[in-house]
């Protein structure tokens, strides 16, 4: 015998108004004892829930200090907004991409070098005078320095842990952010890292989402899935519950404590 399982809903406020909170459409069977908490599982994207990447001014100044060209904070400003607009890794999607990067920016969450590739190429679409710039913007990705957790990232991932429920981080990128975690003190508390040019798979494809389950060993059914995005509502596919996340600034908090009511953890 079974019945429709109870919908889990998060007061999260989304920016434009609605909420955040997506489930699957399960069964759930009735011949067994109810479980004692709602999810045994939380898997959560990276950028843009659990971390954030700096300023676009500070990634400017900083990239052009490693090439050995000091910039006031006037001029740091024009070139970033131009190299934001061009298409920065963690900002908007850029508004065109040359032809000569098309495949490397289809592929760009697949492989790290048409990740490097894509993202380099479009900075120096940008004339900015400073030799060695593309490559020194994107290094700053690769560091923990180049981002910012979110306040509650660290309090969320350490009830959970202490919670005995499992945490994997699941992303559509193309460099290795175990470093980053290891640097902010994290690492201890994530499980497994399930990322796209590793496993050759992206979100939303429900494949990627399976892996995260197989490999911190619970059923999608008792898992939940957290992102800000519609690619991580993808997860719903996979037979994981999801809740989507509103957009917030760089060192602000961005609701990420939500999870942990729906988790069945003490705030």
């Amino acid at each position: 015998m079974t019945k429709r399982s109870a919908v889990l809903v998060a007061s999260v406020p989304r920016r434009g108004g609605g909420y955040g909170a997506v489930v699957p459409d399960v069964a759930e069977s009735t011949d067994h004892p109810p479980h004692p908490r709602p999810v045994d599982a939380v898997l959560f994207d990276f950028h843009g829930t659990l971390a954030q990447v700096e300023d676009p001014v500070t990634w400017v100044i900083a990239a052009a200090a490693a090439c050995g060209r000091p910039l006031d904070r006037g001029r740091a400003t024009a070139l970033a907004d131009r190299l934001v607009t061009a298409g920065r890794a963690g900002g908007p999607l850029p508004h065109r991409v040359p032809p000569h990067l098309a495949e490397h920016w289809a592929d760009r969450d697949l492989y790290e070098h048409s990740h490097r590739a894509a993202y380099t190429g479009l900075a120096a679409t940008v004339n900015t005078d400073v030799e060695g710039l593309a490559d020194a913007l994107y290094d700053r990705l690769l560091g923990p320095d180049g981002w910012l957790p979110y306040p509650d990232t660290g309090p969320t991932l350490r009830t959970l842990h202490s919670a005995g429920i499992k945490v994997a981080v699941v992303s559509n990128i193309g460099f290795d952010i175990r470093p980053h975690f290891a640097a902010w003190g994290l690492d201890a508390l994530v499980d497994a890292f399930v990322l796209s040019y590793e496993v050759g798979r992206c979100k939303p494809d429900p494949a990627i989402f399976r892996s995260a389950c197989d490999m911190v060993g619970v059923e999608p059914e008792r898992t939940l899935m957290v992102g800000d995005t519609p690619a991580d509502a993808g997860a719903v596919r996979a037979g994981c519950a999801a809740l989507v996340l509103p957009a917030a600034e760089p060192g602000r908090a961005n609701g990420l404590g939500a999870t942990l009511a729906l988790a069945g953890c003490p705030a």
